[in-house]
């Protein structure tokens, strides 16, 4: 998957050193089936996530990435969970703890298809018979967007 050039000036000045770094789950629904793609990095099944771009707005961001992997253009109904996902290492060493804030969002126009690479196949599944999501903390993205009620926000106990 592509980095982002802020991502990589910052990793020539911190190694690989943990980067906070804030990313986007679009949960995006159409009717009753959700979209999902699978990644070209892993083969994981997720919905639609991206890093936030350096002073853009995190709702514009899954509305973006949206568009940019699967060639969905959708609207963000809500906030529907702000988490942070434990660090993550990849295979170079470099370390990232992203703050994952996933929004509900709404189909508006077109059909999925792979546009930029980082997904190998995008669909629509119905939200009655998901597959199976390797991360159970992809799932529990799905359901939390899916819930009729306020934001859930991880910590402050």
């Amino acid at each position: 998957m592509p980095t982002p050039d802020f991502v990589l000036d910052l990793r020539r000045k911190i190694g690989t050193d943990p980067l906070p770094l804030v990313g986007v789950t679009a949960v995006v629904v159409r009717g009753e089936k959700v979209l999902l793609g699978r990644r070209s990095d892993n083969g994981r099944l997720t919905p639609i996530t991206g890093i936030v771009d350096p002073g853009e707005e995190p709702a514009d961001a899954a509305v973006r990435e949206t568009l940019e992997e699967a060639g969905v253009v959708c609207r963000v109904d809500r906030l529907a969970w702000v988490h942070q996902i434990p660090r993550v290492t990849y295979e170079n060493g470099d370390q990232s703890d992203y703050l994952d804030i996933t929004f509900r969002c709404d189909w508006v126009s077109g059909e999925p298809f792979p546009v930029d690479g980082e997904m190998t196949e995008v669909g629509w599944y119905d939200l009655t018979a998901l597959p199976e999501l390797e991360l159970s903390d992809m799932r529990r993205r799905i359901e939390f967007a899916l819930l009729d009620e306020p934001a859930r926000f991880e910590g402050g106990r």
